[in-house]
């Protein structure tokens, strides 16, 4: 083909693959997916490698995705591919890095030879075991550890895989709808690639793969090329649980991509906060093209590029089986401390620390009175504090750097369980000082409606280590956690919200950039004005 028919064919690879993650997004049934869009999909050629990506997702999910396919193909094997199969696991070393993301893998077939493979990847609310929290002190209690096998085979699923998810997990209708749901939107994928194919009487996904591959290796290292090569460091210390963890990068670039090495970084906790290397990889991967090729598509050739290493033992190398169900906490950290270590080649890109690490909360709802009929409920809520300054613009607000995943809504969160949101407002003061100005944390203020009470699992960071400014621009605010008697909580592990009484977060806000004399007196104004300083 041309290469303008294959940039026609790419882009329509593209819009199937959207169309695939959306149609998740409309039939999944946990919040996390509905509301926040913590899914990655995907097409992939006949030999595991990434085709096309959709938009909608997260790089925690997409780039673990990218290498999973090819755990799949090696797992199953080749002569037990058949058409109408659907492989699902949520194997942290060969999935997307905890239990609680399930991928499913689905091969499509033409003329009844394989062509490809459709993947994706979702967060459910419960795998069984501790539940989501960082207690737990091997990958065995975090849950139910489903390895890498059929969920479908020639059509026909797989009751006994089902029944034995229905008996581990809490919230059996949810978790199993949304193994459905994840076969159900590969299957919308593979539909519209057919026809695609149809369309332009292509018998396979060969000629467009490599197409896509030898354009985007060539536009990848023309990207990196732009940075100096040699070898670049940064540290970065974070809460952990309890118990600060350093972060240490040694980053060597040059013509053929960069590589992470992660030594000095500290080793494995005894909770679940420890992060498998591919998600490491996952964080590095999008530092880089986030600051070199921002535009750049992720596919199997802008992601082959970057590598990286840990000694065995180290926080960003978990081994199972270390505990890892909330890997995302040290995992973002990576984003920042990879750009931390090329700000000085790229003033005028790399952006001051943010908050980093999400907010998210399970929180599991119980009856204050046994016997009183009420129904047990587990809820999940996903929430941001401010990202760090740019060297030209503010830091933004209540945004979830470097995931991209949505802040759930008030509403949506209130109508799976029996909580109360009373409040949901941007933090005033909590964005560093700066020529740019860090972005805002939010405070959120919840309790149980009448007749319940919580244990919620906290998964915080940046309460003891907040968000460092870059430049001469000043340090965010941490963040906080308490009851509204001022009752402190820990950052991390599960604490109990007692009938009556509300918890309340204070999210952490971004670095600053740039000294603060230096900012826009009109820009100070309007700050002033909107209510965001302290």
């Amino acid at each position: 083909m041309s290469d303008l028919r294959n940039q026609v064919v790419w882009n329509r690879l593209i819009s199937i693959v959207e169309e695939q993650a959306l149609t998740l997004v409309r039939i999944a049934f946990s919040t996390s997916v509905r509301e926040a869009g913590d899914l990655s999909a995907g097409v992939f050629d006949a030999d595991g490698r990434m085709v096309a990506q959709a938009v909608t997702g997260t790089p925690g999910h997409v780039n673990t995705m990218a290498a999973a396919v090819g755990n799949f193909i090696e797992d199953i094997g080749r002569d037990r591919i058949f058409e109408g199969d659907a492989y699902v696991t949520n194997d942290p070393w060969k999935g997307t890095g905890h239990l609680h993301d399930f991928t499913v893998v689905t091969p499509t077939f033409r003329a009844g030879r394989l062509i490809g493979f459709f993947a994706c990847t979702a967060h459910v609310l419960d795998v069984g075991g501790n539940g989501y929290g960082p207690d737990s002190r091997d990958v065995h209690e975090e849950g139910l550890l489903v390895p890498i096998m059929k969920f479908a085979e020639r059509g026909d699923v797989n009751r006994d895989l089902v029944n034995i998810v229905r008996h581990n997990v809490r919230e059996a209708d949810q978790v199993v709808g949304d193994l459905h749901s994840l076969a159900a939107c590969n299957d919308t994928g593979r539909r519209r690639l057919d026809a695609m194919l149809d369309e332009f009487g292509l018998d396979d996904l060969d000629g467009i793969a490599a197409f896509v591959f030898e354009r985007t290796r060539a536009a990848t290292l023309e990207a990196v090329a732009r940075l100096p090569h040699g070898t670049y460091s940064n540290e970065m210390r974070v809460d952990g649980y309890n118990d600060t963890v350093v972060l240490a990068v040694t980053l060597t670039v040059d013509a053929d991509g960069a590589h992470a090495d992660f030594t000095g970084s500290s080793p494995t906790c005894p909770y679940g906060i420890n992060v498998p290397i591919e998600y490491a990889r996952a964080y590095l991967t999008y530092a880089m093209l986030v600051a070199l090729a921002p535009r750049m598509p992720s596919n199997h050739a802008s992601l082959e590029p970057f590598t990286v290493s840990a000694p065995e033992g180290c926080i960003l190398n978990a081994r199972h089986p270390d505990p890892v169900s909330v890997r995302h906490v040290i995992g973002h950290f990576v984003t920042d401390l990879c750009l931390g270590a090329i700000a000085e080649a790229l003033p005028d890109v790399v952006p001051a620390e943010g908050s980093g690490a999400l907010w998210n909360f399970h929180i599991s709802a119980r009856p204050t009175e046994p016997g009183s009929g009420l129904p047990p409920r587990e809820i999940l809520m996903f929430n941001s504090g401010g990202t760090g300054a740019r060297p030209a613009l503010d830091g933004l607000s209540a945004t979830a750097f470097p995931s991209g995943v949505r802040t759930m809504s008030v509403e949506a969160t209130e109508q799976v369980g029996p909580i109360v949101i009373w409040r949901k407002e941007l933090r005033p003061g909590s964005g560093g000082d700066g020529r740019q100005r860090g972005g805002l944390g939010q405070v959120i203020e919840l309790g149980p409606t009448d007749g319940y009470h919580f244990d919620f699992s906290a998964m915080f960071d940046r309460v003891a280590n907040p968000a460092r400014g870059r430049n001469g621009g000043g340090d965010g605010a941490p963040g906080a956690v308490h009851l509204d008697d001022g009752t402190p909580f820990d950052a991390k592990g599960v604490q109990r919200v007692p009938s009556g009484r509300r918890l309340v977060l204070e999210l952490p806000g971004g670095g600053g950039f740039g000294n603060p004399a230096d900012r826009d007196p009109a820009a100070a104004q309007r700050d002033d004005e909107q209510g965001y300083l302290a």
